[in-house]
Protein backbone atom coordinates (compact mmCIF):
# COMPACT_ATOMS: atom_id res chain seq x y z
CA UNK A 1 0.00 0.00 0.00
CA UNK A 2 3.33 2.40 0.75
CA UNK A 3 3.82 1.87 -2.83
CA UNK A 4 0.62 3.09 -4.24
CA UNK A 5 0.44 6.25 -2.07
CA UNK A 6 4.17 7.08 -2.82
CA UNK A 7 3.24 6.53 -6.97
CA UNK A 8 0.12 8.32 -6.57
CA UNK A 9 1.69 11.43 -4.92
CA UNK A 10 4.16 11.72 -7.40
CA UNK A 11 2.40 11.58 -10.29
CA UNK A 12 0.05 14.39 -8.19
CA UNK A 13 3.19 16.47 -7.62
CA UNK A 14 5.33 15.79 -11.18
CA UNK A 15 1.37 16.61 -12.76
CA UNK A 16 1.59 20.15 -10.70
CA UNK A 17 4.80 21.39 -11.47
CA UNK A 18 4.25 20.41 -15.37
CA UNK A 19 0.54 20.68 -16.08
CA UNK A 20 -0.07 22.04 -19.41
CA UNK A 21 -2.94 21.87 -22.10
CA UNK A 22 -3.91 19.16 -24.94
CA UNK A 23 -2.56 21.81 -27.67
CA UNK A 24 0.59 21.21 -30.81
CA UNK A 25 3.86 22.15 -30.30
CA UNK A 26 4.59 25.63 -30.82
CA UNK A 27 7.07 26.95 -33.22
CA UNK A 28 10.57 26.87 -31.67
CA UNK A 29 11.85 30.84 -31.08
CA UNK A 30 15.66 31.65 -30.40
CA UNK A 31 16.16 30.99 -26.72
CA UNK A 32 16.10 33.85 -23.95
CA UNK A 33 18.99 32.35 -22.08
CA UNK A 34 21.27 34.56 -23.68
CA UNK A 35 19.88 37.67 -22.00
CA UNK A 36 19.87 36.35 -18.65
CA UNK A 37 23.05 37.78 -16.13
CA UNK A 38 24.76 34.52 -14.36
CA UNK A 39 24.11 33.69 -11.16
CA UNK A 40 20.61 31.62 -11.45
CA UNK A 41 19.72 29.13 -9.45
CA UNK A 42 16.67 27.70 -11.54
CA UNK A 43 15.55 28.32 -15.01
CA UNK A 44 12.48 27.78 -16.42
CA UNK A 45 11.25 28.22 -20.11
CA UNK A 46 7.84 27.37 -22.21
CA UNK A 47 7.31 27.74 -25.47
CA UNK A 48 3.73 29.18 -25.18
CA UNK A 49 3.22 30.31 -21.80
CA UNK A 50 -0.15 31.92 -22.58
CA UNK A 51 -1.49 29.10 -24.07
CA UNK A 52 -0.44 26.77 -21.06
CA UNK A 53 -2.20 29.76 -18.94
CA UNK A 54 -4.97 30.29 -20.53
CA UNK A 55 -5.87 25.96 -20.81
CA UNK A 56 -4.98 25.85 -17.17
CA UNK A 57 -7.29 28.19 -16.41
CA UNK A 58 -10.28 26.74 -18.61
CA UNK A 59 -9.46 23.01 -17.27
CA UNK A 60 -12.31 21.08 -15.51
CA UNK A 61 -9.21 19.81 -13.14
CA UNK A 62 -8.16 23.18 -11.89
CA UNK A 63 -12.24 23.94 -10.98
CA UNK A 64 -12.09 20.57 -9.46
CA UNK A 65 -8.94 20.78 -7.64
CA UNK A 66 -10.30 24.09 -5.85
CA UNK A 67 -13.02 23.03 -4.35
CA UNK A 68 -11.15 19.84 -2.96
CA UNK A 69 -9.66 19.11 -0.43
CA UNK A 70 -6.36 18.63 -1.25
CA UNK A 71 -6.67 22.14 -2.16
CA UNK A 72 -8.37 22.99 1.52
CA UNK A 73 -5.28 21.04 3.12
CA UNK A 74 -3.06 23.50 1.04
CA UNK A 75 -4.59 26.60 1.47
CA UNK A 76 -3.33 26.23 5.02
CA UNK A 77 0.01 25.28 4.44
CA UNK A 78 3.14 26.60 5.30
CA UNK A 79 4.39 26.65 1.77
CA UNK A 80 1.22 29.20 0.83
CA UNK A 81 1.67 31.45 3.75
CA UNK A 82 5.16 32.07 2.18
CA UNK A 83 4.20 32.23 -1.07
CA UNK A 84 1.44 35.11 -0.18
CA UNK A 85 3.53 36.86 2.04
CA UNK A 86 5.94 36.84 -0.99
CA UNK A 87 2.79 37.95 -3.35
CA UNK A 88 1.73 40.89 -0.78
CA UNK A 89 5.41 41.98 -1.15
CA UNK A 90 5.32 42.15 -4.52
CA UNK A 91 2.15 43.92 -4.88
CA UNK A 92 3.07 46.84 -2.08
CA UNK A 93 6.16 47.19 -4.79
CA UNK A 94 4.34 46.91 -8.21
CA UNK A 95 1.17 48.49 -6.82
CA UNK A 96 -0.77 46.20 -8.06
CA UNK A 97 -2.18 43.03 -6.55
CA UNK A 98 -0.02 39.77 -7.89
CA UNK A 99 -3.09 37.59 -8.92
CA UNK A 100 -4.50 35.34 -12.31
CA UNK A 101 -5.69 38.34 -13.59
CA UNK A 102 -2.34 40.39 -13.58
CA UNK A 103 -0.50 36.99 -14.71
CA UNK A 104 -2.57 36.93 -17.75
CA UNK A 105 -2.03 40.46 -18.69
CA UNK A 106 1.76 39.72 -19.09
CA UNK A 107 1.69 35.81 -20.15
CA UNK A 108 3.30 35.87 -23.79
CA UNK A 109 4.20 32.88 -26.00
CA UNK A 110 7.54 32.03 -25.75
CA UNK A 111 8.41 32.61 -21.99
CA UNK A 112 11.59 31.89 -19.52
CA UNK A 113 12.15 32.62 -16.06
CA UNK A 114 15.14 32.53 -13.81
CA UNK A 115 15.06 32.28 -9.94
CA UNK A 116 18.10 33.89 -7.84
CA UNK A 117 17.42 33.81 -4.46
CA UNK A 118 14.62 30.81 -3.21
CA UNK A 119 13.91 32.56 0.10
CA UNK A 120 13.49 35.96 -1.32
CA UNK A 121 12.30 34.66 -4.56
CA UNK A 122 14.00 37.24 -6.98
CA UNK A 123 13.57 36.64 -10.62
CA UNK A 124 13.69 37.44 -14.24
CA UNK A 125 10.96 37.11 -16.60
CA UNK A 126 11.34 37.54 -20.52
CA UNK A 127 8.31 37.49 -23.08
CA UNK A 128 7.60 37.54 -26.36
CA UNK A 129 4.37 40.08 -26.04
CA UNK A 130 3.23 42.45 -28.64
CA UNK A 131 3.87 46.14 -27.65
CA UNK A 132 -0.15 46.23 -28.08
CA UNK A 133 -0.49 43.98 -25.30
CA UNK A 134 2.63 45.41 -23.13
CA UNK A 135 1.07 48.65 -23.27
CA UNK A 136 -2.74 46.90 -22.23
CA UNK A 137 -0.91 45.59 -19.09
CA UNK A 138 -1.72 46.75 -15.60
CA UNK A 139 2.19 47.92 -14.71
CA UNK A 140 2.44 49.88 -17.90
CA UNK A 141 -0.63 51.92 -17.27
CA UNK A 142 0.26 53.02 -14.13
CA UNK A 143 4.36 53.54 -15.36
CA UNK A 144 4.03 57.06 -13.66
CA UNK A 145 4.16 55.76 -10.21
CA UNK A 146 7.72 54.32 -11.38
CA UNK A 147 10.85 55.87 -11.03
CA UNK A 148 13.08 55.25 -14.92
CA UNK A 149 15.66 53.74 -15.06
CA UNK A 150 18.16 53.58 -18.64
CA UNK A 151 20.22 50.31 -19.26
CA UNK A 152 21.31 49.32 -22.66
CA UNK A 153 19.46 52.43 -24.43
CA UNK A 154 16.28 51.21 -23.20
CA UNK A 155 14.25 53.52 -20.40
CA UNK A 156 12.24 50.63 -17.68
CA UNK A 157 10.70 51.60 -14.57
CA UNK A 158 11.60 50.58 -11.09
CA UNK A 159 9.94 50.92 -7.69
CA UNK A 160 10.96 49.93 -4.61
CA UNK A 161 8.66 49.69 -1.11
CA UNK A 162 10.67 51.23 1.97
CA UNK A 163 8.59 48.72 4.32
CA UNK A 164 9.24 45.80 2.41
CA UNK A 165 12.76 46.36 0.77
CA UNK A 166 11.01 44.50 -2.19
CA UNK A 167 11.43 45.87 -5.73
CA UNK A 168 9.97 45.71 -8.98
CA UNK A 169 11.30 46.66 -12.24
CA UNK A 170 9.61 46.24 -15.96
CA UNK A 171 10.63 47.14 -19.55
CA UNK A 172 8.95 46.74 -23.08
CA UNK A 173 11.50 46.35 -25.68
CA UNK A 174 10.13 45.47 -29.40
CA UNK A 175 8.08 42.18 -28.58
CA UNK A 176 9.73 41.34 -25.75
CA UNK A 177 8.11 42.49 -22.04
CA UNK A 178 10.50 42.08 -18.78
CA UNK A 179 10.11 41.91 -15.67
CA UNK A 180 11.81 41.77 -12.48
CA UNK A 181 12.36 41.90 -8.73
CA UNK A 182 15.85 43.18 -8.71
CA UNK A 183 17.09 46.52 -10.07
CA UNK A 184 20.70 44.66 -11.26
CA UNK A 185 18.65 41.80 -12.99
CA UNK A 186 16.63 44.14 -15.19
CA UNK A 187 19.80 46.15 -15.99
CA UNK A 188 21.58 43.17 -17.01
CA UNK A 189 19.08 41.92 -19.63
CA UNK A 190 18.40 44.74 -20.98
CA UNK A 191 22.29 45.58 -21.47
CA UNK A 192 22.54 41.90 -22.85
CA UNK A 193 19.94 42.38 -25.57
CA UNK A 194 22.10 45.34 -26.11
CA UNK A 195 25.02 43.23 -27.16
CA UNK A 196 26.77 43.11 -24.09
CA UNK A 197 29.76 40.59 -23.33
CA UNK A 198 28.69 40.13 -19.59
CA UNK A 199 28.70 37.12 -18.20
CA UNK A 200 25.48 35.05 -18.70
CA UNK A 201 23.96 31.56 -17.27
CA UNK A 202 24.90 29.98 -20.72
CA UNK A 203 28.31 30.79 -19.43
CA UNK A 204 28.37 28.52 -16.31
CA UNK A 205 29.15 25.15 -16.12
CA UNK A 206 25.79 24.07 -14.37
CA UNK A 207 24.22 25.01 -17.45
CA UNK A 208 26.53 23.66 -19.85
CA UNK A 209 26.68 20.59 -18.44
CA UNK A 210 22.77 19.60 -18.30
CA UNK A 211 22.28 21.70 -21.47
CA UNK A 212 24.42 20.14 -23.04
CA UNK A 213 23.87 16.59 -22.40
CA UNK A 214 20.04 17.36 -22.83
CA UNK A 215 18.42 16.54 -26.15
CA UNK A 216 15.80 19.31 -27.79
CA UNK A 217 13.87 21.02 -25.88
CA UNK A 218 10.18 19.91 -24.69
CA UNK A 219 6.93 22.34 -24.65
CA UNK A 220 8.20 22.67 -20.89
CA UNK A 221 11.97 22.97 -19.85
CA UNK A 222 13.57 23.06 -16.63
CA UNK A 223 17.34 23.40 -15.65
CA UNK A 224 18.73 23.46 -12.44
CA UNK A 225 21.45 24.50 -10.70
CA UNK A 226 21.66 21.81 -7.87
CA UNK A 227 25.12 22.51 -6.24
CA UNK A 228 23.85 25.83 -5.07
CA UNK A 229 19.92 24.37 -4.54
CA UNK A 230 20.49 21.18 -2.78
CA UNK A 231 22.28 22.87 0.49
CA UNK A 232 19.56 25.46 0.65
CA UNK A 233 17.46 25.39 3.74
CA UNK A 234 14.29 25.78 1.90
CA UNK A 235 15.16 22.91 -0.67
CA UNK A 236 15.51 20.88 2.39
CA UNK A 237 12.62 22.17 3.90
CA UNK A 238 10.11 22.02 0.72
CA UNK A 239 11.44 19.47 -0.87
CA UNK A 240 8.60 16.73 -1.53
CA UNK A 241 10.83 13.61 -2.30
CA UNK A 242 12.37 13.90 0.94
CA UNK A 243 16.06 12.43 -0.91
CA UNK A 244 18.29 15.32 0.05
CA UNK A 245 21.47 13.05 0.33
CA UNK A 246 20.93 11.60 -2.54
CA UNK A 247 20.64 14.79 -4.70
CA UNK A 248 23.82 16.51 -2.95
CA UNK A 249 25.88 13.82 -5.69
CA UNK A 250 24.62 15.55 -8.70
CA UNK A 251 25.49 18.90 -9.98
CA UNK A 252 23.05 19.97 -12.48
CA UNK A 253 19.83 19.00 -13.76
CA UNK A 254 17.82 19.53 -16.22
CA UNK A 255 13.93 18.34 -17.08
CA UNK A 256 11.77 18.67 -20.84
CA UNK A 257 8.47 17.51 -20.89
CA UNK A 258 6.87 16.87 -24.26
CA UNK A 259 2.83 16.93 -24.56
CA UNK A 260 0.31 15.19 -26.54
CA UNK A 261 -3.53 14.59 -26.25
CA UNK A 262 -2.61 11.18 -25.40
CA UNK A 263 0.45 11.51 -23.33
CA UNK A 264 2.67 13.76 -21.10
CA UNK A 265 6.93 12.59 -21.50
CA UNK A 266 9.41 13.92 -19.10
CA UNK A 267 13.25 13.68 -19.81
CA UNK A 268 14.96 14.47 -17.20
CA UNK A 269 19.27 14.01 -17.40
CA UNK A 270 20.78 14.37 -13.55
CA UNK A 271 24.48 15.75 -14.16
CA UNK A 272 27.31 13.42 -11.58
CA UNK A 273 29.70 15.66 -9.60
CA UNK A 274 32.08 12.63 -10.06
CA UNK A 275 31.76 9.77 -12.65
CA UNK A 276 30.66 6.28 -11.83
CA UNK A 277 32.93 3.70 -13.65
CA UNK A 278 31.00 1.21 -15.46
CA UNK A 279 31.21 -2.22 -13.61
CA UNK A 280 30.20 -5.63 -14.70
CA UNK A 281 27.76 -6.23 -12.24
CA UNK A 282 25.78 -2.78 -13.15
CA UNK A 283 25.64 -3.89 -16.86
CA UNK A 284 24.19 -7.93 -16.11
CA UNK A 285 22.19 -6.34 -13.49
CA UNK A 286 20.65 -3.77 -16.43
CA UNK A 287 19.95 -5.95 -18.96
CA UNK A 288 18.13 -8.58 -16.05
CA UNK A 289 15.67 -5.57 -15.51
CA UNK A 290 14.67 -5.69 -19.13
CA UNK A 291 14.37 -9.49 -18.71
CA UNK A 292 12.38 -8.42 -15.75
CA UNK A 293 9.66 -6.03 -17.14
CA UNK A 294 8.52 -8.65 -20.32
CA UNK A 295 7.08 -10.71 -17.33
CA UNK A 296 4.65 -8.14 -16.01
CA UNK A 297 1.19 -9.26 -16.31
CA UNK A 298 -1.87 -7.18 -17.24
CA UNK A 299 -3.88 -7.49 -14.49
CA UNK A 300 -0.43 -6.22 -12.32
CA UNK A 301 -1.45 -2.01 -10.73
CA UNK A 302 2.01 -1.65 -9.49
CA UNK A 303 5.59 -3.09 -10.66
CA UNK A 304 8.46 -2.15 -9.41
CA UNK A 305 12.60 -3.40 -11.20
CA UNK A 306 15.86 -2.79 -9.92
CA UNK A 307 19.12 -3.71 -10.71
CA UNK A 308 21.70 -5.27 -8.25
CA UNK A 309 19.50 -5.42 -4.59
CA UNK A 310 21.51 -6.29 -1.65
CA UNK A 311 20.48 -9.56 -0.27
CA UNK A 312 19.47 -8.01 3.03
CA UNK A 313 16.89 -5.98 0.87
CA UNK A 314 15.80 -8.78 -1.03
CA UNK A 315 14.97 -10.12 2.18
CA UNK A 316 13.08 -7.19 3.44
CA UNK A 317 10.86 -6.82 0.81
CA UNK A 318 10.07 -10.90 1.29
CA UNK A 319 9.43 -9.90 4.59
CA UNK A 320 7.78 -7.01 4.68
CA UNK A 321 4.99 -7.61 1.11
CA UNK A 322 4.86 -11.75 1.35
CA UNK A 323 6.39 -13.91 3.51
CA UNK A 324 6.58 -12.07 7.67
CA UNK A 325 4.65 -9.17 7.76
CA UNK A 326 4.77 -9.07 11.52
CA UNK A 327 4.72 -6.79 14.57
CA UNK A 328 7.73 -4.80 15.88
CA UNK A 329 9.07 -1.54 16.57
CA UNK A 330 7.89 1.47 14.13
CA UNK A 331 9.84 2.75 11.86
CA UNK A 332 11.91 6.10 12.95
CA UNK A 333 10.44 9.64 11.94
CA UNK A 334 12.32 11.47 9.61
CA UNK A 335 10.12 14.79 10.37
CA UNK A 336 9.03 16.21 13.93
CA UNK A 337 5.61 15.69 14.65
CA UNK A 338 2.91 18.14 14.41
CA UNK A 339 1.20 20.29 17.28
CA UNK A 340 -2.59 20.88 17.50
CA UNK A 341 -4.26 22.20 19.89
CA UNK A 342 -7.17 20.73 21.82
CA UNK A 343 -9.82 21.69 24.19
CA UNK A 344 -7.80 19.73 26.56
CA UNK A 345 -9.51 16.40 26.74
CA UNK A 346 -7.18 13.86 27.13
CA UNK A 347 -7.86 10.29 26.18
CA UNK A 348 -11.00 8.76 25.33
CA UNK A 349 -13.81 6.59 26.44
CA UNK A 350 -12.14 3.08 24.85
CA UNK A 351 -8.65 3.90 27.53
CA UNK A 352 -10.93 2.49 30.38
CA UNK A 353 -10.18 -0.82 29.74
CA UNK A 354 -6.12 -0.44 29.62
CA UNK A 355 -4.88 -2.06 32.67
CA UNK A 356 -2.31 -0.07 34.35
CA UNK A 357 -0.98 -2.39 37.11
CA UNK A 358 -0.19 -5.13 34.66
CA UNK A 359 3.08 -5.19 32.57
CA UNK A 360 2.23 -4.72 28.67
CA UNK A 361 2.39 -7.98 26.23
CA UNK A 362 5.45 -7.44 24.62
CA UNK A 363 5.09 -8.99 20.89
CA UNK A 364 7.96 -10.97 20.00
CA UNK A 365 9.36 -9.81 16.00
CA UNK A 366 10.42 -13.34 14.85
CA UNK A 367 12.64 -13.49 11.77
CA UNK A 368 15.78 -12.60 12.20
CA UNK A 369 17.59 -16.10 13.01
CA UNK A 370 15.06 -17.90 11.01
CA UNK A 371 15.73 -15.55 8.05
CA UNK A 372 19.43 -15.87 8.60
CA UNK A 373 19.41 -18.62 5.63
CA UNK A 374 17.28 -17.22 3.42
CA UNK A 375 19.69 -13.92 3.22
CA UNK A 376 23.20 -16.59 2.74
CA UNK A 377 21.16 -18.04 -0.04
CA UNK A 378 20.83 -14.45 -1.87
CA UNK A 379 24.46 -13.62 -0.90
CA UNK A 380 25.51 -16.66 -2.68
CA UNK A 381 23.50 -16.44 -5.37
CA UNK A 382 24.03 -12.91 -6.69
CA UNK A 383 20.71 -11.22 -7.63
CA UNK A 384 21.02 -9.30 -10.59
CA UNK A 385 17.37 -7.78 -10.95
CA UNK A 386 14.57 -8.61 -8.25
CA UNK A 387 10.33 -7.41 -9.42
CA UNK A 388 7.90 -6.53 -7.04
CA UNK A 389 3.94 -6.62 -8.39
CA UNK A 390 1.17 -5.44 -6.20
CA UNK A 391 -2.31 -5.50 -7.03
CA UNK A 392 -5.27 -4.57 -5.06
CA UNK A 393 -9.06 -6.57 -5.33
CA UNK A 394 -12.40 -6.21 -3.54
CA UNK A 395 -13.65 -9.22 -1.87
CA UNK A 396 -16.70 -10.86 -2.61
CA UNK A 397 -18.79 -8.64 -0.66
CA UNK A 398 -17.43 -5.45 -1.78
CA UNK A 399 -16.90 -4.39 1.92
CA UNK A 400 -12.87 -5.19 2.48
CA UNK A 401 -9.73 -4.64 0.06
CA UNK A 402 -7.17 -6.93 -0.37
CA UNK A 403 -3.38 -6.24 -1.24
CA UNK A 404 -1.27 -9.05 -3.15
CA UNK A 405 1.89 -9.10 -3.96
CA UNK A 406 4.44 -10.64 -5.80
CA UNK A 407 8.50 -11.56 -5.66
CA UNK A 408 10.49 -12.33 -8.63
CA UNK A 409 14.49 -12.86 -8.31
CA UNK A 410 16.98 -13.15 -11.03
CA UNK A 411 20.37 -14.79 -10.43
CA UNK A 412 23.67 -15.03 -11.18
CA UNK A 413 23.16 -19.64 -11.57
CA UNK A 414 20.28 -21.24 -11.45
CA UNK A 415 17.74 -21.54 -8.07
CA UNK A 416 17.94 -25.01 -6.17
CA UNK A 417 14.05 -25.79 -6.09
CA UNK A 418 14.31 -27.75 -3.29
CA UNK A 419 16.97 -25.56 -1.32
CA UNK A 420 14.27 -22.73 -1.90
CA UNK A 421 10.83 -24.40 -0.72
CA UNK A 422 13.03 -26.20 2.53
CA UNK A 423 14.23 -22.42 3.54
CA UNK A 424 10.62 -20.53 2.99
CA UNK A 425 8.84 -23.21 4.92
CA UNK A 426 10.93 -22.86 7.96
CA UNK A 427 10.29 -19.24 7.47
CA UNK A 428 6.57 -19.29 7.77
CA UNK A 429 6.14 -22.00 9.51
CA UNK A 430 6.35 -20.15 13.41
CA UNK A 431 3.29 -18.02 11.90
CA UNK A 432 1.33 -20.42 10.69
CA UNK A 433 1.41 -23.41 13.02
CA UNK A 434 3.10 -25.28 15.46
CA UNK A 435 3.77 -28.60 13.75
CA UNK A 436 3.41 -29.12 9.87
CA UNK A 437 -0.38 -28.73 9.52
CA UNK A 438 -0.81 -26.11 6.22
CA UNK A 439 3.52 -25.94 5.60
CA UNK A 440 3.45 -28.83 3.28
CA UNK A 441 4.14 -28.06 -0.54
CA UNK A 442 1.73 -29.22 -2.94
CA UNK A 443 1.74 -28.97 -6.78
CA UNK A 444 -0.39 -26.90 -8.88
CA UNK A 445 -0.35 -25.60 -12.75
CA UNK A 446 3.17 -24.76 -13.11
CA UNK A 447 4.17 -24.03 -9.30
CA UNK A 448 4.44 -25.09 -5.64
CA UNK A 449 1.58 -24.08 -3.14
CA UNK A 450 1.26 -24.40 0.47
CA UNK A 451 -1.83 -26.71 1.36
CA UNK A 452 -2.90 -24.71 4.33
CA UNK A 453 -5.56 -21.67 4.19
CA UNK A 454 -2.93 -19.41 3.38
CA UNK A 455 -2.04 -19.05 0.02
CA UNK A 456 1.79 -19.09 -0.75
CA UNK A 457 3.18 -20.01 -4.23
CA UNK A 458 6.25 -20.58 -5.24
CA UNK A 459 8.24 -21.49 -8.95
CA UNK A 460 11.89 -21.97 -10.10
CA UNK A 461 12.51 -21.19 -14.31
CA UNK A 462 16.52 -21.77 -14.22
CA UNK A 463 17.78 -18.18 -12.64
CA UNK A 464 14.30 -17.67 -11.75
CA UNK A 465 12.75 -17.09 -8.59
CA UNK A 466 9.11 -16.82 -8.19
CA UNK A 467 7.42 -15.89 -4.81
CA UNK A 468 3.90 -15.22 -4.64
CA UNK A 469 0.80 -14.79 -2.14
CA UNK A 470 -1.23 -14.25 -5.36
CA UNK A 471 -1.46 -17.38 -7.99
CA UNK A 472 -3.14 -15.62 -10.51
CA UNK A 473 -0.37 -13.36 -10.33
CA UNK A 474 2.12 -15.72 -10.49
CA UNK A 475 0.69 -17.94 -13.38
CA UNK A 476 0.53 -14.13 -15.34
CA UNK A 477 4.47 -14.16 -15.16
CA UNK A 478 5.25 -17.45 -15.78
CA UNK A 479 2.88 -17.10 -19.04
CA UNK A 480 5.14 -14.13 -20.50
CA UNK A 481 8.00 -15.53 -20.01
CA UNK A 482 8.17 -16.50 -23.95
CA UNK A 483 7.73 -12.65 -23.99
CA UNK A 484 10.61 -11.31 -26.36
CA UNK A 485 12.80 -8.47 -24.15
CA UNK A 486 11.96 -5.05 -25.28
CA UNK A 487 13.07 -2.79 -22.88
CA UNK A 488 16.31 -1.18 -23.67
CA UNK A 489 19.17 -2.31 -20.37
CA UNK A 490 18.35 0.13 -16.86
CA UNK A 491 18.91 0.01 -13.22
CA UNK A 492 15.27 1.17 -12.43
CA UNK A 493 11.49 0.71 -13.94
CA UNK A 494 8.39 1.16 -12.21
CA UNK A 495 4.79 1.88 -13.06
CA UNK A 496 1.37 2.52 -11.68
CA UNK A 497 -1.97 1.93 -12.90
CA UNK A 498 -4.04 4.87 -11.53
CA UNK A 499 -7.37 3.95 -13.00
CA UNK A 500 -7.42 0.04 -11.96
CA UNK A 501 -6.21 1.43 -8.36
CA UNK A 502 -8.09 4.53 -7.79
CA UNK A 503 -11.38 3.51 -6.26
CA UNK A 504 -9.90 0.63 -4.04
CA UNK A 505 -7.45 3.07 -2.87
CA UNK A 506 -10.61 5.11 -1.73
CA UNK A 507 -11.81 2.63 -0.60
CA UNK A 508 -9.51 0.92 1.78
CA UNK A 509 -8.10 4.25 3.25
CA UNK A 510 -11.63 5.63 3.95
CA UNK A 511 -12.18 2.10 5.71
CA UNK A 512 -8.77 2.65 7.41
CA UNK A 513 -9.36 6.30 8.27
CA UNK A 514 -13.07 5.92 9.92
CA UNK A 515 -12.72 6.80 13.50
CA UNK A 516 -15.94 9.30 14.18
CA UNK A 517 -14.26 11.79 15.64
CA UNK A 518 -12.51 14.91 15.10
CA UNK A 519 -9.27 13.53 17.54
CA UNK A 520 -6.43 16.24 17.33
CA UNK A 521 -8.22 19.21 15.66
CA UNK A 522 -8.51 21.82 17.02
CA UNK A 523 -11.37 23.62 19.35
CA UNK A 524 -13.36 25.63 16.53
CA UNK A 525 -10.70 25.02 13.74
CA UNK A 526 -13.85 22.55 12.24
CA UNK A 527 -13.18 19.22 9.65
CA UNK A 528 -9.48 18.43 9.04
CA UNK A 529 -9.41 16.43 6.06
CA UNK A 530 -7.68 12.84 6.90
CA UNK A 531 -4.42 12.87 5.07
CA UNK A 532 -4.90 9.33 2.64
CA UNK A 533 -9.00 9.12 2.31
CA UNK A 534 -9.63 12.43 1.95
CA UNK A 535 -6.67 14.45 0.74
CA UNK A 536 -4.79 12.56 -1.01
CA UNK A 537 -8.15 10.65 -2.57
CA UNK A 538 -9.34 14.00 -3.76
CA UNK A 539 -6.00 15.00 -5.94
CA UNK A 540 -6.59 11.16 -7.16
CA UNK A 541 -10.12 11.98 -8.90
CA UNK A 542 -8.71 15.55 -9.71
CA UNK A 543 -6.54 13.61 -11.84
CA UNK A 544 -8.70 10.61 -12.79
CA UNK A 545 -7.94 11.86 -16.57
CA UNK A 546 -4.15 10.36 -15.68
CA UNK A 547 -4.60 6.56 -16.40
CA UNK A 548 -1.09 5.19 -15.70
CA UNK A 549 2.62 6.63 -14.74
CA UNK A 550 5.80 5.09 -15.97
CA UNK A 551 9.00 5.81 -15.27
CA UNK A 552 12.84 4.21 -16.51
CA UNK A 553 16.07 5.35 -14.96
CA UNK A 554 19.46 4.51 -16.24
CA UNK A 555 22.76 5.38 -15.73
CA UNK A 556 25.46 6.72 -18.23
CA UNK A 557 28.43 7.01 -16.33
CA UNK A 558 28.63 10.88 -15.64
CA UNK A 559 24.66 11.37 -15.69
CA UNK A 560 21.65 9.59 -14.89
CA UNK A 561 18.82 9.54 -17.36
CA UNK A 562 15.22 9.21 -16.29
CA UNK A 563 11.76 8.72 -18.56
CA UNK A 564 8.71 9.57 -16.91
CA UNK A 565 5.74 8.74 -19.02
CA UNK A 566 1.88 9.59 -17.99
CA UNK A 567 -0.66 8.22 -20.21
CA UNK A 568 -4.16 10.37 -20.15
CA UNK A 569 -8.10 8.83 -21.23
CA UNK A 570 -8.29 11.38 -23.61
Amino acid sequence: MKRLIVFLFLCAVCFGVSWAAFQGVAVEEPAYSHFFPSGALLYLQAKDFSALLSDWNGSPQKQQWLQSANYEVFSRSRLLLRLKGASGEFAAAAGLPAEMNFLGQIAGGQSSLALYDIGKLQFLYITRLSSANSMQSGLWQTREKFETRNAGGVTFYYRRDPESEAEVAFAAVGEHFLLATREDLMAGALQLMAGSKDRTIEAEQWWSQSVGAAGPAGDLRMVLNLEKIAPSPYFRSYWVQRNITEMKQYSAAISDLFRSRKEYREERVLVKKSPSASEASADTGAAAVAELIRLVPAQASIYEVRANPSAADCLALLETKILAPHLGPAAAEQLAPQVLLTNGETGNGSDLETRIDQARVQHAVSGGDLSAPLKDLFEKNHIRAILQLQSSERDKSGVFVRLHSTVALVGDSDWNEAAVRALLTDLVRPGLTTGQLGVDWQNRSGSLELNGLWSLVMAVRGKYLFISDAPALLDGMIANMKEKVALQPALFAAGFDHTRERDNFIRLTSLLDRSGDERGAPSGAGHIPEFFSENIASLSSTLAGVTSEKIVIRDSGDRVLQTVTYEWSH
